[in-house]
């Protein structure tokens, strides 16, 4: 039997990145490739130290994540960081190098997607008949997953309350997807936007992205696993897929491993900004879970689709929205309405203290200078050109290779 944690003892993040081709900006559907490189054979999963490698449904990414669960979170990064570097040294030979943000931004994913075809990918296989895995929600999307650990029910309550409340402002944090197709579509993060419909054939699946009010594990099985098992049936004759799996909400619980993982954040630039963002992330989920801003029952009372009704114009606006839903920025001692970005100020003013000093910068970079999505698209300018996005982007992979900020 796994070991189970309290509240806030022990995390898991997971770090998904694209490889592309240098020669051509193409994604490079060898991360099968760049595995036997790195193990002699093909395995999907490598344990590198800290830090543990995988495949993903699409062969031209790689999920970097922490080998079990950690307590060290202010040397994270740079674990991080030390495996970015060898996997890019491995993937000289192969003309390609990691690049990071959560969408490549000219990728055509009708002909530029190839799904793994390895070990598990009966699943994959599945998946893609149930989807059509071949469009951009699915097959251009790289995301940051946070894993917070509960011990019983008492302790997946105040988690499960905390995060709900906070998932609308994520994407004021950490937008990164704001062009698709070479063209600015108007959201900042257009990977969330694409998450809320990826799934609609199976509604249950994906819910309203924001999960159910439940605050227990036999709530949880009746009100999202036993629905969604329901609704698969039909298409999973084997059953083959776990509900952990299946249940793809913006958290979702994972009762086999006693853990909550949230799902909404877009990977940033470098390993530096999405360990900052989840240290912030934690310190507030702390301040609501330990009561230190509103009561327990001020945070279980909101209704899923009163929150998406925040989390949308979120996802299009990322941290220039303003809220001005009183009742809902009460959750975190605010008394006027207010911009997503102001919000996070006044919130890591709150954490600051809890937090290390490592993760100051990126932190004040994203609060005073916006998000990446943001960055991205000032440093674009008006010259929106196929060149120019290249241009950027190669800056980006650069970030990434020396674990630093973009600035823009």
């Amino acid at each position: 039997m796994k070991k189970k944690y309290h509240l806030f003892e022990v995390y898991g993040i997971e770090l998904e990145y694209m490889l592309v081709n240098k020669s051509n900006f193409k994604v490079a559907p060898i991360v099968d490739a760049l595995l036997t490189l790195k193990n002699g054979t093909l395995t999907p999963d490598i344990e590198n130290g800290n830090i543990a490698w995988s495949n993903e449904l699409v062969a031209h990414v790689i999920e970097l994540k922490t080998n079990g669960p950690t307590n060290d979170l202010d040397n994270l990064a740079g674990f991080f960081h030390k495996n970015v570097i060898e996997i890019n040294t491995l993937l000289k030979s192969l003309d390609a190098h990691l690049l990071p943000t959560a969408a490549h931004p000219l990728m055509n994913p009708l002909t530029d997607t190839q799904l793994w075809k390895h070990d598990y990918n009966e699943i994959y296989e599945l998946y893609n008949r149930i989807f059509n895995c071949k469009g951009h929600g699915w097959s251009n999307v790289q995301s940051t997953h946070l894993n917070l650990p509960f011990y019983d029910d008492k302790e997946f309550e105040k988690l499960h309350a905390a995060i709900r409340v906070i998932l609308p402002i994520i994407p004021g944090l950490c937008a990164s997807s704001p062009i698709l197709d070479g063209k600015i579509t108007g959201f900042k993060d257009t990977r969330l936007e694409y998450y809320k419909t990826n799934q609609k054939k199976i509604p249950e699946m994906t819910g309203s992205v924001i999960p159910e009010r439940v605050f227990s594990k036999t709530d949880y099985h009746k009100t999202i696993f036993e629905p969604i098992k329901k609704a698969v049936k039909p298409y999973d004759t084997n059953n083959i897929l776990d509900q952990h799996f299946l249940n793809s909400r913006g958290a979702i619980a994972r009762f086999d491993r006693n853990a909550i993982e949230i799902r909404l954040v877009d990977i940033q630039e470098c390993p530096k900004a999405d360990v900052a963002i989840c240290v912030l992330i934690i310190e507030v989920l702390k301040l609501l879970a330990y009561k230190k801003l509103v009561p327990l029952y001020c945070q279980t009372k909101w209704l899923k689709q009163d929150l998406l009704d925040i989390l949308n114009p979120i996802i299009k606006d990322a941290e220039t929205y303003k809220i001005f839903n009183l009742e809902y920025l009460e959750l975190f001692g605010i008394k006027e309405s207010m911009s997503v970005q102001n919000i996070w100020k006044h919130l890591y003013n709150l954490a600051k203290p809890n937090i290390h000093t490592s993760h100051y910068e990126a932190i004040e970079t994203i609060l005073n200078q916006g998000t990446l999505a943001t960055r991205i698209v000032k440093a674009l300018g008006s010259d929106v050109s196929e060149k120019n996005i290249k241009k950027v982007y190669a800056e980006l992979a650069i970030c990434l290779q020396e674990n630093k900020m973009f600035t823009a």
